[in-house]
Parts: C-alpha cells; sequence; structure tokens
C-alpha cells in the first residue's frame, strides 16, 4: 500500500512540476492509453470498460480542443482533426467498433510522436541558443 500511495505521490506531483509542453505530452499519453484499453474492452466484449474509456479519451480531445490558439493556422487544423477523431469516438462508442478505435489510435499516437520530436526540437535550439547566448 505504501509503495502505491508513493508512485501516487510521484505522478501528482510530476503533473504539478511539468512545462506545458510536457502536460501536452502526458495528456497524448493518456490519450494513447485510454484507446488501447478501450480495445481491450472491446475485444473482451467488456462494454462498460470500453466506453468509460472511450469517454475518457474523448475528454482529453476535448481539453486539446478548449486549449487551441485558434490565430494559428496550426490550431484550426488541430481543431478538425479533434473533431473529426471525436465524431469517429462516438461512432465506436456506439457500435463498439475496434476498428474505428485503432484508426483514432493511430492519429493519436502520430499526433504524440509529433509533438514529442517538436520538444525534442525546440530543447535543442533552446540549449544551441544558451550556448551562444554564453
Amino acid at each position: 500500500m505504501a509503495i502505491n500511495n508513493a508512485y501516487d505521490q510521484y505522478k501528482e506531483n510530476s503533473v504539478y512540476t511539468a512545462s506545458p509542453e510536457e502536460l501536452t505530452l502526458m495528456l497524448y499519453n493518456g490519450l494513447v492509453k485510454f484507446l488501447m484499453q478501450s480495445q481491450m474492452g472491446i475485444n473482451e466484449k467488456n462494454i462498460e470498460k470500453a466506453n468509460n474509456c472511450i469517454i475518457k479519451a474523448q475528454n482529453i480531445i476535448s481539453e486539446f480542443r478548449c486549449t487551441l490558439d485558434m490565430k494559428y493556422e496550426i490550431s484550426k487544423q488541430l481543431e478538425l482533426i479533434y473533431d473529426y477523431m471525436n465524431r469517429r469516438l462516438i461512432e465506436a462508442n456506439i457500435k463498439k467498433d475496434v476498428t474505428i478505435v485503432e484508426e483514432i489510435l493511430g492519429y493519436a499516437r502520430e499526433l504524440r510522436n509529433t509533438w514529442e520530436q517538436a520538444m525534442k526540437i525546440a530543447r535543442q535550439q533552446n540549449a544551441g541558443a544558451s550556448q551562444i547566448a554564453k
């Protein structure tokens, strides 16, 4: 029990100390995790698990949509992607269709991996700028 409490405390602290970029990556990881769990729920014929995990994935997508800054063109494109993902997840949840979940999981992984790459590039550029400033 103490190990679980320590792990929960660690997770909570990592959220509180994370940068906005790291929080976004955590959300993408959560999205992937819940989509994978919903796949398992559908495959196991566990309707409640599938439903709950799809709803959690939709909640993350809603959070992404709420935080978009629409003055940037990329935000408009992401809004379209998130809207599509959300509509497909509604359909997947109604039909309990694992194929749709797999499709959205592919998009979620691609978005997560792109975000992760962007974070690495930004870190390298910031490190380079710091070296020049010295």
